[in-house]
């Protein structure tokens, strides 16, 4: 297994099959008026597409790509993921029809969620505890990128062949990378069973296990889960600004778009690399880190709320609501990497990205727009803005539950199993 004397190499694929699934991801968004129309969807069938059929798919399928790949190789879990979500994205260009699509992008979603729990065991496999957070940070930049992309993508690639074809030519990208992918061997049979997953049941049983024991981590799993309520307000972001703000609709979402790729890049690689550096001088290392700075920029994405739209403090607090979440994504990763033994670190991911699809993003989106249509009714002058405050509340309030992990860790260590390869 020569190609993991790399792990810079690794990390760098990585990163690239993460800002491919995104792009893939996201093109239904950046197609959203093209493909209604030529679709002939109602808006219920669009939300159906962009929202259920993905957490249906997503959440589940992580658990489920997380267990083979802490039992079987790696490398072919994510090729197979890659060849599944290519096909299907192609398909997805094929559609004539809503029952159609939703079938393209249930399979989209399933192969997708082989990346993510592969990928996350083996950068913690290939990077040590020190350079950890930055691994992770680095692929999860994939998200902000692979979000701007698909636009960028839209406006430029779809403008000139329609969103047809773009779609065929990125199901053609992603079956021309998984084939050599595949290739790349890593034998997991030979490995000892401190390294190598159990089968499927038995293993989930043991996840559990772990989690019900093991306080540090079932509070690192539930504020990382809480900080994702933001990416469900962000989903009403622009109704907000344009009905209670007075924003012009169009402007705001070029703004948007760019600030978001922006912050959010700047997000992902520097709440790693801090992470690294300063995480270990902290009491209880990265999960006090994350709540410090949760609670740091607490104060202005509130202020985001309440400032006067397009004031310099409505910006700030702007740019920040996009930066934090993403921050997170390094040190809490790697925290919850660093309390799993290296034959659960699939599982456990799988496990993670199905409680903030469930919770935080199919729930959290229900409620925010139930609890907006409620207040409505009810007559309540600037309803969203009400509701969206409450949302940052919950997101925020993920700083006590990182604080709790720091009081619990020094009675609970860090699990950190000895690896094939690791970086100095």
């Amino acid at each position: 297994m020569l190609w993991k004397k790399s792990p810079s190499a690794v990390l760098a694929t990585l990163l690239t099959l993460h800002l491919l699934a995104h792009i893939d991801r996201n093109m239904l968004l950046g197609f959203s008026p093209q493909i209604i129309k030529d679709l002939a969807l109602n808006n219920a069938q669009y939300g159906f597409l962009v929202g259920a059929v993905w957490v249906l798919s997503f959440g589940v399928m992580a658990m489920v790509m997380g267990t083979l790949a802490d039992r079987f190789s790696r490398t072919r879990i994510i090729a197979a993921g890659i060849l599944i979500w290519s096909v299907c994205t192609w398909a997805s260009g094929h559609a004539q029809s809503f029952e159609q699509m939703a079938v393209a992008r249930f399979f989209v979603a399933s192969g997708e969620a082989a990346l993510v729990p592969a990928a996350v065991s083996l950068l913690a496999e290939l990077f040590s505890e020190k350079r950890r957070g930055t691994a992770m940070g680095l692929f999860f930049m994939g998200i902000p990128l692979g979000i701007g992309c698909s636009f960028l993508l839209a406006g430029t690639l779809g403008a000139s062949h329609g969103w047809r074809d773009t779609f065929y030519i990125l199901g053609a990208v992603g079956v021309a990378i998984a084939v050599p992918l595949a290739w790349l061997k890593e034998d997991r049979r030979q490995v000892t069973s401190q390294e190598r997953g159990a089968p499927a049941m038995q293993q989930i049983r043991a996840v559990l296990q772990l989690i019900k024991g093991h306080r540090a981590l079932r509070f690192t799993i539930v504020g990382f889960v809480l900080i994702h309520v933001a990416f469900a307000s962000l989903s009403f972001m622009q109704l907000w600004l344009v009905n209670e703000r007075g924003m012009e609709a169009n402007d705001i979402a070029t703004r948007i778009g760019a600030l978001q790729l922006l912050f959010g890049t700047l997000g992902a690689v520097a709440g790693g690399v801090l992470s690294d550096r300063v995480g270990h001088r902290f009491r209880g290392g990265r999960a006090s880190f994350i709540a410090l700075l949760v609670i740091v920029c607490a104060p202005l994405v509130i202020a985001f709320r309440l400032a006067p739209a397009g004031s310099a403090l409505f910006y700030v607090g702007m740019c920040v609501a996009f930066f934090l979440p993403l921050a997170i994504y390094g040190p809490a990763n790697a925290a919850i990497a660093s309390m799993t033994p290296q034959n659960m670190r699939s599982t456990i991911s799988g496990f993670t990205m199905l409680c903030i699809n469930v919770f935080a993003l199919a729930i959290g989106t229900v409620v925010v727009g139930a609890a907006t249509d409620y207040l409505i009714a009810n007559g309540v002058t600037v309803p969203l803005t009400r509701i969206l405050l409450t949302t940052d509340a919950l997101t925020l309030s993920s700083a006590l539950f990182f604080a709790l992990a720091t009081r619990v860790s020094c009675k609970q260590p860090a699990i950190d199993m000895p690896s094939l390869q690791t970086t100095k």
